[in-house]
Formats: C-alpha cells, structure tokens, sequence
C-alpha cells in the first residue's frame, strides 16, 4: 500500500506553478499544485474527464465554465469533463491545491 504525508509533498518552483504528483493509476491522478503568487493554471479543458481541485493552503481565483470564485483553505470545485477551468494565484502568499483527476486523459 502506497502511502504519503501531504505536507511532506509541497514544494513550489519560482518559474511557474508545480505540479506534484501524489498518486497515479492507469484511470486517475491525484497532484498537489503549489503556485507562488501571480503564479496560474491557463484556462483549458479535458474532453473525458472530470477534475476536482481541493484548497489546502491559501486562496486562489478558480474559473470553471463562465463561473470565476475565489476559494480558500478547506473549499472545493469541480471541473466536469468539457468545461474550461483554470487556477490563478492572485495573493500575495502561496497556494497549494489538491487536484484529483478521473478518468486520466
């Protein structure tokens, strides 16, 4: 059994936001994305696939379809299959992320 201490997994990169991969299967993900302010996550979208982004640090503006929220530590979203969605740190402090994303692309 694969087992991780979250915190243990943070880590930022001052060039762009960082991805850290927590667990990975042939039919999901689950990362850690750690974005230093002004640091984000272009609009984009997965045609087949649903993605959940839980704030475990910080606050951050999270666009899903025409929607745009900020969410803080403990708030969630999702993001289903098809809709456009995207991430800006738009603090002054750090944001970490925890995305789950089914099915992988």
């Amino acid at each position: 059994m694969k087992t991780v201490t979250i915190a243990d997994c943070i880590s930022y990169s001052p060039e762009k936001m960082k991805k850290n991969n927590l667990f990975e299967t042939e039919y999901m993900f689950t990362d850690l994305y750690c974005f230093e302010p002004g640091q984000e996550q272009k609009v984009h979208a997965h045609k087949n696939s649903d993605k959940i982004y839980i704030v475990q640090n910080g606050e951050g503006t999270f666009k899903v379809g025409v929607a745009s929220t900020i969410l803080k530590k403990g708030m969630a979203t999702i993001a289903r299959a098809g809709e456009p969605h995207g991430v800006k740190n738009h603090s002054n402090g750090q944001l970490t992320v925890l995305v789950i994303m089914a099915p992988k692309p």
